[in-house]
C-alpha cells in the first residue's frame, strides 16, 4: 500500500476528493433523517449548506447518490432516497 500520494498534490482537493465529502455528507444526513425519505432537491439544500465545492453543488449531490445506489447504501425509488438495509446495520454498529 502506497504511503505518498504519488501526484505530488499533496492537502490540494481534487474533484475525487470533493465527491468523496459530498458522498459522505449525503449518506450521513439520509441515515440521520431515516426514516424520512428526502428527494434529492431536498438534499440538495440540505447538503449545500454543510459542504462548499468547486463544481456546482446540485450536481455533486446527484452524482453522489448516484454512487452510493451503486453502491448499494442509497435506494432512489419514485424520487425518494433511502438508504439500504446494509447502510442502517452498519450505522447501527458500535465500534470500540
Amino acid at each position: 500500500m502506497a504511503t505518498q500520494d504519488p501526484t505530488g498534490r499533496g492537502g490540494i482537493a481534487t474533484p475525487s476528493a470533493d465527491d468523496r465529502e459530498v458522498e459522505a455528507a449525503v449518506l450521513s444526513f439520509v441515515l440521520s433523517e431515516h426514516p424520512s425519505n428526502p428527494t434529492i432537491a431536498e438534499l440538495s439544500l440540505a447538503i449545500n449548506r454543510r459542504v462548499t465545492g468547486q463544481f456546482p453543488a446540485d450536481d455533486a449531490v446527484e452524482r453522489a447518490v448516484g454512487e452510493l445506489v451503486g453502491a448499494g447504501l442509497l435506494r432512489l425509488c419514485a424520487g425518494l432516497v433511502s438508504p439500504t438495509r446494509p447502510a442502517l446495520y452498519f450505522d447501527g454498529l458500535e465500534v470500540g
